[in-house]
């Protein structure tokens, strides 16, 4: 079960590795760039899950990708449509 897990954790880690690049090279989109960050931050709480951390998972999960990813798209629509306050 160990050797499993350690996979699991490994191929997380790459996934991780390879969006955290994505998001840090989005020239093209920043929308593409949000989303590989929100990529990001769910893998994470996925690892945190597999390392018996539902509650860090949770609020991993909850902030760092829901609430964060939806802050940067509403923050980058505002930016694109000229609104000022």
């Amino acid at each position: 079960m160990s050797a499993l897990l350690i996979e699991m954790s490994l191929l997380l880690s790459v996934t991780m590795v390879a969006a955290a690049i994505l998001a840090t090279r989005g020239r093209q989109s920043l929308a593409i760039a949000i989303l590989a960050a929100g990529l990001v931050s769910l893998l994470a709480s996925v690892q945190y899950l597999l390392l018996a951390a539902p509650d860090v998972a949770m609020t991993e999960a909850a902030i760092g990708s829901g609430l964060t990813t939806f802050l940067f798209f509403f923050v980058l629509g505002r930016v694109r449509g000229g609104e000022r306050d």
